[in-house]
């Protein structure tokens, strides 16, 4: 499901606007982006976790040479999906 098709549903499932349903979206993005740099974490219950990781500097290698390469410290966002989205999706074992 792209963008568009995400917003044509939820424009009719809450009887609003298409533009409505974007801007929605576009607040609850400029919101995750406040809350990650504020805090460094944003939930949306039952759905995700947005978390700010701060990886370190690390020694890797160049998959087509086998040479060393010195791989540089970063910060990263990881998204931790809920556990019953998890269990509603996968199947059990």
């Amino acid at each position: 499901m792209g963008k568009s098709e995400l917003f044509s549903h939820f424009a009719d499932r809450f009887e609003v606007k298409r533009t409505q349903a974007r801007e929605f979206f576009d607040e609850l993005n400029a919101l995750a982006e406040k809350e990650l740099k504020r805090s460094g974490e944003f939930v949306i219950p039952g759905m995700v976790k947005l978390v700010v990781q701060k990886r370190k500097a690390r020694m890797g290698r160049n998959p087509a040479t086998g040479e060393q390469i010195k791989i540089a410290a970063k910060t990263v966002v990881k998204a931790r999906i809920a556990k019953q989205l998890k269990d509603a999706v996968l199947p059990k074992k």
